[in-house]
């Protein structure tokens, strides 16, 4: 399956936590799980699990078709991927423009191809062995996604599974032995599986049939059992077993319906935490007993207010919830079971995304969406306090396990001149050790370059967030072509952290603004919610205004300014060339959605609980047929007069090929140079380093021709 939109296009551009219901795993306290989110998506982003398994408090997830999810990665443009990064420096709020006078290395820059590029390692995921020796990974140096395993005390790594098409994705060791788990599907077709590597090398799949998908939930307490989600009963349906570690003989915990969705599991399996979503923005947490096969709601409110599950504390005395009401931002809660009264945990000024415990609750870690870079922050809960990390690189931190002896934690740091890199911590020694080395070998890190949290204005006086690449050789005497950046979603996020997609471009010469337009998550729930119902429009127009931020930069040339984006992206380049014809020199869609009313009116049934939540996002086609029709692109093609690039796996289960042959043929009757790459052995993003490098140098030939060279 996929990896994650990530190395290539930047991170977290998934559909996070509010559409994660139908999906694979629990995301985070987002927006983003809707239409489309990658199984093959794994995060870093993205996106949280809500019931971690108690020898590996994992802090980060996958996202899946928008959202993320803990299962296959997706690949790299997007980071989707969320993962999820945490980083250290509090960003400034105030409205900016880029620093003048930053440091550039003197001297001509040495020109580095596009597989030297690729030679950068993307490594997913961290699992301690039963003796925690080992810590279990993901990594593509193989060309995909394969599981390896490596020393805690550094050396070579061990290659435990040999895809050569279908990405493996680690999920864990076992608590009492060397298997491992992993998920892997098939040709990019989404039904991601999970997958036992037992002692002698075989894999054996858990979960098998042709029409469903699984995740993996979390273990129990003792480690005698694991629990599995799957919709193989019904497509519909989140079903959740408990699999006996030994046997991998299951029993059926709970039924789902069309709208419960398992949010997290009481150590005690005594209770289970159930989120319901009404709109993408407002969701409730109810709690079901095993015993009484009761459901009762806990979240009982006004307005539009999101309730999330983040996890059980190891004793099963409480639940701890994630919620925005009464304020802009999420927060952490605590609801104890006992007296049925919540308290407040955990707030600050910007988004919680997860909370989790370690296995008997020595640490707890929170994960806060900081302006775009996710923070860590350790509690040591005997002592009540936050405890610091010496010694830990300044970079985002993702991706964060906590062995079941709670001596070490295991979690990956990158920044956007380093790709992430697997380390383990030793809360005793406090010794840091870095266990891979991803950068590729050719590259110089003074030849790469940083990107500025800037803001702009748009049309309306909202200010947008957004990040600026610029390139070295960029200068007022040498304007350079730009490209705005549109991240996946609705409800993703462009944040900080390694892209070779964007390093690749900005080295050849090209700015890259990547804007979080109205509706992105992390900047506040108004924010958030001001693209409901308004997509094609109040969105869009942030993009087209985002332009104008660009033009008006002295060493950006106006005139050559374009747009590209994956995914949700996608469409809102094809949305920008057929709504606003005259703004962008020319476009990029990758992956994009370019029918709305045909993409709702045939959500898969593993959505069914977020339907209404998606009509609310983005209309009814049963009643909104016209304004859907309105804000999609493939019904207006004709007005698109722009150079176009469009990017379509073969096997895209979101965005069907039929869809987007249909929108080339349309455009192309314009007499507009259309270039249309189709992967004949992807889907939603990217199988393999191969097809990316092949999409990257695809691009960069198509702006060189269209975009560098336009009057």
């Amino acid at each position: 399956m996929p990896p994650p939109l990530r190395s290539a296009f930047p991170r977290r551009s998934s559909w996070d936590r509010r559409l994660c219901a139908g999906a694979n795993l629990a995301p985070d306290a987002g927006k983003g799980c809707a239409l489309s989110p990658p199984p093959g998506a794994v995060p870093r982003l993205p996106s949280g699990n809500s019931s971690p398994a108690p020898n590996h408090a994992t802090v980060s997830c996958t996202p899946l078709l928008h959202r993320p999810t803990c299962g296959t990665p997706m690949t790299s443009w997007s980071t989707l991927t969320r993962a999820l990064v945490a980083v250290v420096v509090l960003p400034s709020l105030a409205l900016s423009a880029p620093r003048a006078g930053a440091t550039r290395p003197p001297g001509p820059e040495k020109r580095y191809t596009v597989e030297q590029f690729m030679e950068t390692t993307s490594v997913l995921g961290a699992s301690f062995s039963s003796d925690e020796k080992r810590v279990l990974y993901s990594s593509n140096e193989t060309g995909v996604f394969n599981v390896f395993s490596v020393p805690v005390t550094g050396g070579k790594p061990t290659q435990l599974t040999r895809s050569t098409q279908d990405a493996s994705i680690a999920v864990a060791y076992f608590p009492t032995d060397d298997r491992v788990l992993f998920t892997r599907d098939s040709g990019g077709n989404e039904l991601v599986h999970l997958y036992v590597r037992t002692l002698d090398g075989q894999e054996k799949d858990l979960t098998p049939g042709d029409e469903h998908r699984a995740s993996f939930f979390g273990w129990s307490q003792d480690g005698a059992a694991f629990y599995v989600l799957t919709n193989e009963r019904d497509a519909r349906f989140q079903d959740l077993y408990r699999y006996d570690a030994k046997t991998y003989a299951r029993t059926l915990l709970y039924a789902g319906d069309s709208e419960h969705v398992p949010g997290a599991l009481s150590p005690d399996e005594k209770w289970l935490a159930l989120e319901k979503s009404r709109t993408l923005s407002d969701s409730d947490v109810y709690l079901y007993e095993f015993a009484t096969q009761q459901r009762r709601h806990l979240t009982a409110h006004e307005g539009s207010v999101s309730w999330k599950a983040a996890t059980f504390d190891p004793a099963s005395s409480a639940l701890y919830l994630l919620t925005n009401e009464g304020s802009e931002f999420i927060r952490v809660e605590r609801h104890v079971l006992a007296t049925r009264k919540r308290e407040l945990v955990e707030q600050v000024e910007w988004d919680v995304l997860s909370t989790v415990f370690s296995r008997r609750g020595a640490w707890r870690i929170t994960r806060v969406n900081e302006d775009g870079r996710t923070t860590l922050r350790v509690h040591d809960v005997k002592a009540g306090r936050r405890v610091s990390l010496p010694g830990i690189p300044e970079g985002a931190i993702s991706g964060v396990s906590l062995s079941r002896g709670e001596k070490r934690m295991a979690f990956h740091v990158d920044g956007d001149r380093s790709p992430g890199n697997l380390y383990v911590y030793d809360f005793e020694t406090k010794k840091l050790t870095r266990l891979t080395d991803t950068l590729g070998r050719a590259l110089d890190t003074q030849h790469l370059v940083e990107s500025e949290r800037v803001r702009f204005k748009s049309f309306d006086g909202l200010e947008i967030p957004a990040l600026l690449y610029k390139p070295h050789q960029a200068t007022a005497k040498q304007r350079a072509p730009a490209i705005v950046f549109v991240h996946g979603g609705p409800g993703g996020q462009s944040s900080k952290g390694y892209s070779s997609f964007f390093q690749f471009l900005v080295h050849h010469g090209y700015v890259v603004l990547a804007v979080n337009n109205r509706g992105s998550e992390g900047y506040g729930k108004s924010f958030f919610a001001a693209d409901d119902q308004q997509h094609g429009k109040a969105p869009l127009q942030d993009c087209v205004e985002a332009k104008k931020y660009l033009a008006a930069l002295p060493y950006v040339d106006g005139a050559r300014v374009g747009i590209l984006g994956p995914s949700y992206g996608g469409y809102m380049v094809l949305a920008a060339l057929a709504f606003h014809p005259d703004v962008f020199a020319v476009g990029v869609d990758a992956f994009g959605i370019s029918d709305w009313l045909s993409a709702l009116r045939e959500l898969p049934p593993h959505k069914e609980a977020l339907r209404e939540a998606l009509y609310q996002e983005l209309g009814n086609p049963q009643t909104q047929e016209a304004m859907l029709r309105e804000i999609s692109p493939l019904f207006h093609a004709e007005k698109i007069r722009r150079p176009l690039l469009v990017i379509q796996g073969a096997n895209d289960p979101r965005v069907p090929q039929a869809k987007t042959d249909a929108l080339v043929e349309a455009v192309r009757k314009n007499g507009v140079p259309v270039d249309y790459f189709v992967l004949p052995n992807d889907g939603h993003g990217f199988s393999s380093t191969k097809s990316e490098a092949e999409t990257s140098v695809r691009i960069l030939s198509f702006l060189d021709r269209y975009l560098r060279r336009s009057p």
